[in-house]
């Protein structure tokens, strides 16, 4: 098996905030359903970042229509997690500068 790197982010919608997950172009062939391996990167963030104030932090620092990119998730189509590499987003009162 061969591990694939997941580009992950919080997108803000309209009603919702969105975990969304960056697919690479040669994604690996163990990989049958995108759905599967969606929900194994959005359970690996979560293990590791607390969701409650993550999602607060995105809500109140990204405006509708942005996303906010917290990094990546390394997987095995088993499930297993080589790597994560995720950044925590601190709760503040000013907007997020787009130009960061």
């Amino acid at each position: 098996m061969c591990a694939d790197t997941f580009g992950v982010g919080i997108r803000v919608a309209e009603t919702e905030l969105r975990v969304v997950v960056g697919v690479p172009s040669d994604i690996d062939a163990g990989w049958t359903d995108p759905e599967t391996f969606q929900s194994l990167v959005a359970e690996a963030v979560w293990e590791r970042l607390d969701r409650r104030p993550t999602l607060e932090a995105v809500a109140s620092r990204y405006d509708t229509g942005e996303t906010a990119t917290l990094g990546s998730v390394t997987l095995e189509p088993d499930g297993t997690v080589v790597e994560a590499d995720l950044n925590r987003i601190a709760a503040s009162e000013a907007q997020h500068d787009p130009t960061d």
